[in-house]
């Protein structure tokens, strides 16, 4: 008896911290990147068919990411045990149906849990999701069991407004501006042109076979043993099969097309596609980002326009990429007069680059040198050097400043909850 009573504490411990740490970090890494979340959440609406709830993806984003924190936390800290454990079970009673659907149908590459910090395949996704269910269970039969870290129930009230405030604050800041933790391939020092490559051994493996007919009988052929110097075959199609997944390159869809306004047709045209003249310029290179220009505000114009002075004193390429259609750009730019040299970019890939809209990115020999986000844009005063004199042009340590941010969270967290422990 006193055997078994040991290995169920042990089982309770094991399972509290491997519930809570999941759904602490699932839900961090998603508040670090709501905008990225809402997007796969799109993708889940466009595979049901259901594209007109596209406006609730982000609120439903924010909002679940938080419920996730503060579970964990809640948890961690054995806050309102009995609720808590059952709100957990709620959740994975409901993700875990889900995630099995998306591992047997795969409407996505992946279910998003972690963001683009982690990503898992959707089965392994389902896989982690049974051992939650499992675990939460366990949780919910013991859950007077748990050790609460605050003992008097208004400091527990305290602490839970906190944390929930903590979260939701957390994510709105992440919606307002660029994530704080960029997990993304276009993070700060990339290199956009080595990781469009993938090496041609580590691709995906296909097998080809062939179908000839002769004599009003069909056969199928490899690649070996396929009749092409055979006359009395003739060739009806050719079919495919992945054999072997090999890697995906980071990023596959940067794409930029140079457009030009044909004064006969009165709007922008397609002039050539400058993708790789971007990526190997030596020179410092200027991408404002802006997938949608109506939604661009005023003062953040006033400094891109500010930054296109900027780069042709200096003789730098400065160039506006949107996803706005060649109308849309007309119309905008007859109505701001900005001077900007326009390009087409994918809609996803321009959001991927940057959230906010719009943004800015200084390139050098496909390097991406600084990142700077619709409230960070350069401003007139800043732009008074060439770039090779200026901190603007020089790549920041993204190591550390990660470090800096994830200890300053930490002590925003943890500290406010540690003195409210000594409280009595």
């Amino acid at each position: 008896m006193k055997k078994s009573g040991i290995f169920i504490k042990i089982a309770i411990e094991l399972s509290r911290w491997i519930v809570a740490i999941t759904f602490i970090f699932s839900g961090f890494v998603k508040l670090i990147d709501p905008r990225g979340f809402e997007y796969k959440l799109q993708d889940y609406l466009i595979s049901l068919g259901m594209p007109e709830l596209f406006p609730v993806a982000l609120p439903f984003a924010v909002t679940l990411s938080t419920l996730e924190f503060t579970l964990g936390v809640f948890l961690l800290l054995g806050i309102y045990r009995k609720y808590t454990t059952r709100i957990l079970l709620a959740f994975m009673l409901v993700m875990t149906p889900l995630t099995l659907w998306v591992a047997l149908k795969n409407p996505v590459k992946d279910c998003g849990c972690f963001g683009d910090a982690i990503v898992i395949s959707n089965w392994a996704t389902f896989l982690k999701n049974i051992v939650l269910s499992i675990c939460a269970i366990l949780l919910l039969l013991y859950s007077n069991r748990l050790h609460q870290f605050f003992k008097l129930q208004r400091i527990i009230n305290i602490a839970a407004i906190y944390t929930l405030i903590f979260g939701l604050f957390f994510g709105i800041y992440n919606v307002i501006n660029d994530p704080v933790i960029d997990f993304r391939p276009y993070k700060t020092g990339s290199n956009i042109a080595e990781k469009m490559y993938t090496h041609s051994k580590n691709t995906d493996v296909y097998e080809n076979t062939f179908i000839y007919e002769k004599n009003g009988e069909q056969r199928e052929f490899t690649e070996q043993n396929y009749p092409w110097n055979d006359s009395t075959w003739t060739f009806v199609e050719m079919k495919s099969r992945l054999i072997k997944s090999g890697e995906q390159p980071e990023i596959e869809d940067f794409s930029i097309l140079r457009l030009q306004y044909d004064n006969d047709k009165q709007t922008y045209i397609e002039l050539n596609d400058i993708t790789d003249s971007i990526l190997q310029d030596s020179r410092y290179v200027f991408l404002s980002i802006s997938h949608n220009l109506n939604e661009l505000n005023g003062r953040s114009l006033n400094r891109l326009k500010a930054v296109n002075t900027y780069a042709d004193i200096y003789g730098y390429p400065f160039y506006l990429l949107t996803a706005s259609t060649p109308d849309e750009i007309r119309n905008w730019e007859k109505r701001v007069q900005s001077g900007f040299t326009f390009c087409n970019a994918d809609e996803r890939m321009l959001k991927t680059i940057i959230r906010t809209n719009p943004g800015l990115i200084l390139l050098k020999h496909g390097t991406i040198i600084n990142k700077w986000d619709r409230n960070s844009i350069p401003s007139e005063k800043q732009l008074d050097m060439p770039l090779s004199q200026s901190k603007l042009g020089e790549i920041g340590n993204v190591k550390n400043q990660n470090i800096r941010v994830i200890t300053l969270l930490a002590i925003l967290l943890f500290v406010p909850l540690g003195i409210l422990k000594k409280i009595k």
